[in-house]
This record gives structure tokens, C-alpha cells and sequence, in this order.
């Protein structure tokens, strides 16, 4: 009612600025996680330049990925995101470790997980032994109240319907917080139906992960700068017709490059694409 009010104060010039709601907002800049920055880094970046750089950069949210090296420096990075104002916004599968930190420093991190291909003959079976591979974290996001992502990382398990049919068991067995984490870079056989599998998958999306998609002219790269493959515009031209409002990642994964370098060159050519699809 409040702002309803301030609405009606305002000069009729001024409601007429006042942003619309459309299908662009999408790619607004707070929508963006950087994703897959730890150990993807030739710099070898420690909690303070690492949060700095993405401070540096604009980027507001991080999704955390990490290896064995990493668990002792776990409270140093959320301490160092909240001090740049930065979202500790996923946390790669599980460690006990991580656990009393949630608590202590009151984050909510999605937790991403691969979601599994079983060696099963028939689908039910393999959404069956897919579901219950998922439960012991299923019950461990939902007690915690955290966001579960099933994480597409290509075989059974990356593909949409199959993800889609997984959530809904998990759901039906009273896991509301599962969803799905998609993965441009996981998804290259889905490229010619991204459209009809993004419209699938949107109601349980947590995150998309964007990528450069390379076709077979480029002769096929996994990882590739956004703007630089042949299939990615019309992907997100794709997403901006879904009206998917969620999450973005913008993706390091380049484990020899500085990583910076690597987000500067995605945000750059995140932002040609954008602009285009604004014309």
C-alpha cells in the first residue's frame, strides 16, 4: 500500500520512467554468479584476491567450487565475500566442514550436486536408484533449509527430462527445495532443443550456467568465451523468450588462464549478446 501510495504522488513524468518488469531483466547485472573460479585458476588466487577480483569485476554472487586444498580456507572466503558485499550463493556438493559455517555466518547456499546416471534397464528403475543416490542430501538441504541443485554433467543424468522426472520424485516425496542447475557447457547435445528443454526443466531451475557453444564448423570446444561460439545468442535469445528470470552463471573453468581474464572475456561477450537481443 506504501509504495502504491508513492506511485500516485509521483509526477506523471516520473511513473512514465519507472522501470518496466519484461523478459530482459534477465540479464541484469545482480543476476550474475561467478561459477567455477577456485580451483580453476592459474593465478591460484587465495579467499581475499579472489573476492577482490570479483568485487573488481561486478559481480555480486559466487557459486563456490572447491577441491581438498580448499576446506581449511572455507570460513576465510565467506568471510571475505561478505566483506566485498558478495553472495555466497552455491556451494559445490558437500562437506561436513561447511556445515557449522552455514550456521555461524547465517549463509543459504544452494547446494549443486551431479546428479547421477544408474546402470539400470528400464527409465522407472533409473529415476528410482537416481532419486534415492540424491535422498541423503535431499534430507540434509531440506532439515538445513537450503536449495538442492541436480547438476547436469552429461551421460543419463544431463538430460532435461530425466532431471525433470527426478525432481518431481523428490518433490513428491516432500523435497520442495530440489531443483535443477543446467549447464551450457554440459549441454551440447541439447542445443538444437534448448528451447523446448528450457521450458521443460524452467519451473525446478535454480541456475543456468552460460557458455560459448561451439558447433561443428569450430570443431567442437567444451569451454568456450560467451559470444565466440555459433549457438549461444540464440540460446539466450531463447531464455529471454522463457521469460526465466533466475540466476546466471558466468563461467571461469579454464584451469591454466588467469581467471579474471576469463570473466572479463565472458562478461564481454555477455554483453554484446545482450545488447543484440535488446534491438
Amino acid at each position: 500500500m506504501r509504495s502504491l501510495v508513492l506511485i500516485l504522488l509521483l509526477p506523471v513524468a516520473a511513473i512514465m520512467q519507472l522501470p518496466a518488469k519484461d523478459a530482459q531483466e534477465v540479464w541484469a547485472q545482480d543476476n550474475l554468479v561467478a561459477w567455477c573460479i577456485v580451483p580453476f585458476d592459474a593465478k591460484k588466487r587465495g579467499p581475499a584476491e579472489r573476492a577482490a577480483m570479483v568485487a573488481k569485476l561486478g559481480i555480486k554472487k559466487v557459486a563456490y567450487d572447491w577441491r581438498g586444498e580448499h576446506v581449511a580456507t572455507f570460513e576465510e572466503e565467506i568471510i571475505q565475500y561478505k566483506k566485498h558485499g558478495i553472495k555466497f550463493f552455491a556451494f559445490w556438493s558437500w562437506h561436513d566442514a561447511i556445515e557449522p559455517l552455514i550456521e555461524k555466518h547465517g549463509i543459504r547456499p544452494q547446494i549443486w550436486r551431479t546428479l547421477p546416471s544408474p546402470k539400470k534397464n528400464t527409465q522407472q528403475e533409473k529415476v528410482a536408484a537416481a532419486t534415492k543416490a540424491m535422498l541423503p542430501l535431499a534430507e540434509k538441504t531440506k532439515t538445513m533449509g537450503l536449495k538442492l541443485g541436480l547438476y547436469n554433467h552429461g551421460g543419463w543424468g544431463g538430460e532435461p527430462t530425466n532431471m525433470v522426472a527426478v525432481c518431481q520424485a523428490l518433490q513428491k516425496q516432500g523435497h520442495q527445495q530440489a531443483g535443477i542447475v543446467y549447464n551450457f557447457h554440459h549441454g551440447h547435445g541439447q542445443v538444437e532443443n534448448f528451447p523446448a528443454m528450457l521450458n521443460l526443466m524452467k519451473p525446478y531451475l535454480h541456475c543456468l550456467n552460460l557458455n560459448g557453444m561451439s558447433g561443428e564448423e569450430q570443431k567442437f570446444q567444451k569451454i568456450l568465451p560467451l559470444g565466440r561460439g555459433l549457438n549461444e545468442k540464440a540460446m539466450m535469445q531463447a531464455i529471454q523468450n522463457s521469460g526465466y528470470q533466475g540466476p546466471l552463471g558466468i563461467v571461469g573453468h579454464v584451469a591454466t588462464r588467469d581467471v579474471e581474464v576469463v570473466l572479463k572475456e565472458n562478461l564481454d561477450g555477455f554483453r554484446k549478446i545482450v545488447s543484440e537481443l535488446k534491438e
